[in-house]
């Protein structure tokens, strides 16, 4: 029992010091990784050697995937890549399903780029689609929100899901995470436009601060910010950047299965080249060069120098809390706790939940699903094997779990519930009945897919 009440100590420490203190997580994870050491009586000369192992363990692999990644995310953004796919989904799906264009919209965007970014950077196109379509702002809003959300916290490269599945061993299979977590990620996303229609008729003179005219007219028009780009690049030079990568790194883990469904051959040696990770997204990198503004009065190659300034800039928090998770989990993977909770909750027969609820109570509490994602998959590392989650699929049903978790639920302690609420100029109580709401749902509904994911393939 003792045991237990030192986890529990442990991440009553993360939240604390992130929430009342506002100390930065990768102290705090450190924190807790140190005191982890000494609650379960580990040498002290163990401790900090532990800890440096498994901080450096994470990141000698992970790490180069999160910064390529981060990189590609932030030459879309400048490009204007993300106005082109939303552009190429309103063309393909019309205007007769709003709340649907717009998640589908969300949950492509999402994927290179991080769900804060991306709805700052669509808030102009959804105001304008509602102007269009004489729909409430409040339905696209939440629509285009919960789009991104269900990539954000289920789909490899955003860091938050590479993360968690490094932590779980499955540094060399996200091949297999990706194809998963895109099945997952569209059924929360579809979840959440059907939530979000529920106010597609509604009065937005009452749910917002502001009239919708008046909102429209402080966005300014979506041709205004469509002209701030310049010329915008094509759908294939778009979208490539991102889907070339994720086609490599499903072909590479199909090349890798046991079974050698393309045999042992050049072929399967070139995909399992091609479709590591790094090497994939190092494609991706080059395939995203050419959205680079030939308006641009710098050399091609300044331009480029300056988005991967930004990008390292931008993956560093990233990769400090990641490299943090992982040391909190080196730790605990050397205590008694494994064995000793292991044998706790096997006779419980609630194995997938467990990481779900850790997740769901770390998100709440402290806001950041990446946060919550790191540090829940670096808790139950050690306790796979008797939550009877070792396998390949068990691993990858484990980061689902989290994700879902992850995203349970978005609130006044998290950035995204403010970037969505103040963007839209909801008030404060119609984000939570709409955007809040719709986390609860989206989370809940991912746990049930995921469980029964589970019951077909464990």
């Amino acid at each position: 029992m003792s045991m237990l009440l030192i986890l529990l100590g442990l991440v009553a420490v993360i939240v604390i010091t992130t929430t009342r203190w506002h100390l930065h997580p990768f102290l705090a994870l450190l924190l807790a990784a140190i005191l982890a050491g000494f609650a379960y009586g580990l040498p002290s000369a163990e401790i900090i050697k532990t800890l440096t192992q498994g901080f450096g363990s994470i990141l000698g692999y992970i790490g180069i995937v999160i910064v390529l990644g981060t990189i590609i995310g932030g030459i879309l953004e400048k490009s204007g890549a993300a106005i082109t796919m939303a552009e190429t989904v309103i063309r393909l799906l019309g205007e007769r399903f709003p709340t649907l264009t717009l998640s589908i919209i969300g949950y492509l965007v999402s994927i290179p780029v991080f769900c804060d970014s991306g709805y700052v950077i669509l808030n102009s196109l959804k105001n304008a689609l509602a102007a269009r379509m004489q729909v409430s702002v409040v339905a696209l809003s939440v629509a285009l929100a919960t789009g991104l959300y269900a990539t954000h916290t289920f789909v490899p490269p955003t860091p938050g899901p590479i993360a968690a599945a490094g932590n779980l061993g499955l540094e060399s299979n996200l091949g297999l995470v990706i194809l998963v977590g895109a099945v997952v990620a569209v059924i929360t996303a579809l979840v959440g436009s059907l939530w979000a229609a529920r106010y597609l008729r509604a009065d937005d003179q009452t749910l917002l601060e502001e009239a919708p005219s008046e909102l429209l007219a402080h966005d300014e028009s979506f041709e205004a910010l469509r002209a701030s780009y310049g010329p915008l690049p094509g759908a294939w030079t778009a979208f490539a950047p991102i889907l070339v990568p994720i086609a490599l790194i499903c072909l590479g883990s199909i090349a890798a299965f046991p079974t050698q469904p393309l045999g042992s051959g050049w072929l399967a040696a070139l995909l399992g080249f091609l479709g590591h990770p790094v090497a994939a997204l190092l494609i991706g990198l080059g395939l995203s060069i050419p959205l680079l503004s030939r308006e641009d009065s710098k050399p091609l190659r300044e331009q480029l120098h300056d988005q991967v300034v930004r990008g390292i800039a931008d993956a560093a928090p990233i990769l400090l809390i990641t490299g943090a998770g992982g040391a909190f989990g080196a730790v605990l993977k050397t205590t008694p706790m494994a064995d000793y909770l292991g044998a706790q909750l096997a006779g419980l027969g609630i194995g997938l939940f467990v990481p779900f609820l850790i997740a769901a109570g770390l998100k709440t509490a402290q806001g950041s699903s990446t946060v919550a994602l790191v540090t829940t998959s670096a808790m139950i590392a050690p306790l796979l094997s008797s939550l009877e989650l070792d396998s390949e699929m068990g691993r990858v049903l484990a980061v689902m779990a989290i994700g879902a978790g992850a995203m349970t639920v978005s609130h006044a302690n998290d950035s995204f519930f403010w970037v969505v609420t103040q963007f839209s100029r909801m008030k404060v109580t119609t984000a939570y009945r709409a955007q809040t709401m719709a986390t609860l749902i989206q989370g809940l509904t991912g746990m049930l897919v995921v469980w029964g994911l589970g019951q077909l393939l464990l």
